[in-house]
């Protein structure tokens, strides 16, 4: 976060294409048997001995750098779908379906709709938007019930009790924690349900230990810093002095308020069961550390706006 924070972020134009290249490579290679590294039925990570690395967190700030160099520099171009925005969603399209097959649903959906902002900043005409989003809601329905395993989760997110102990053991058990957690929780380090109750309580399902912790108060905290964040990531695109700051800013920005949104619609039962990270806080040393480059080239950003 340091060093992007006081490196010109205009500089990253410099290298755009090679950051597309190594986003492409890794995603290949972890596809790869004896490279990449298999947990839980997918392929996402490399492993290089003690350290993995996830290819799918590069490609998301890959994207936005693409993204950005590239509206900026078809914005007279943006108007026709076929010369100015096709060629994005190619592009898009090829690094999704690469993260599918990991399978990897939530980052794909998360690339997806960063792309479809970042495109609606740049100057893309609103019947373009119409169209994509429709096609993207069509897609996205799809992929849900395309695989088994997903469409119970949805199944079980519209009655999560009708089978408690096998599909909708997830979901209630983070209700179970938030609710334990009261006016102001049972303390800090205190959870119970973290212990082998909650799935994965360091990573997806972390805010609940927060609300049971911290009790609502204490998540309510996490959420308005949250939504403080995405105000001024907000505010610092729209006052970026060019286009290619006012792209950076907007794409860095939903990604976070995105995944920040998943995940807490996800423990709190608003939208069905799907893996997503708690910016800043879930374990991950990929997530995190791309997650603070991002935020260093937002407030390289905000120096300039």
């Amino acid at each position: 976060m340091i060093f992007f924070m006081n490196y010109d972020y205009w500089k990253i134009k410099r290298y755009e294409k090679v950051i597309v290249f190594v986003m492409f490579l890794l995603l290949v290679l972890v596809l790869i048997p004896g490279i990449g590294k298999k947990v839980n039925e997918a392929r996402r990570w490399i492993g290089i001995g003690a350290l993995t690395i996830q290819p799918s967190e590069i490609a998301k700030l890959g994207m936005i750098i693409y993204l950005s160099c590239g509206l900026e520099r078809k914005a007279d171009k943006l108007h026709s779908f076929f010369s100015g925005i096709l060629p994005f969603l190619l592009v898009m399209g090829a690094v999704c379906a690469l993260i599918l097959k990991e399978p990897h649903l939530s980052a794909t959906v998360l690339i997806g709709m960063t792309t479809l902002v970042m495109l609606f900043v740049g100057g893309a005409k609103m019947t373009h938007m119409i169209g994509m989003g429709a096609m993207g809601a069509v897609l996205a329905a799809f992929l849900a019930v395309s695989k088994p395993y997903r469409l119970k989760r949805i199944l079980s997110f519209i009655d999560p009790w009708k089978n408690p102990s096998e599909e909708g053991y997830h979901i209630i058990q983070s209700l179970y924690a938030l609710g334990s957690g009261g006016l102001i929780g049972v303390g800090l380090g205190q959870s119970r349900q973290k212990f082998f109750y909650l799935p994965e309580p360091q990573t997806d399902f972390i805010f609940s230990v927060i609300g049971e912790e911290l009790g609502f108060l204490g998540a309510a905290f996490v959420i308005i810093a949250f939504m403080f964040f995405i105000w001024r990531g907000y505010r610092t695109a729209m006052a970026a002095p060019d286009m290619f700051g006012k792209l950076m800013a907007t794409g860095i920005t939903t990604l976070i308020a995105l995944q920040f949104l998943i995940n807490v619609a996800v423990v709190t039962a608003s939208v069905p069961v799907t893996g997503m990270p708690l910016p800043f806080i879930s374990y991950g040393g990929s997530s995190l550390t791309i997650t603070m480059c991002q935020i260093g080239i937002l407030l390289n950003i905000s120096r300039y706006a």
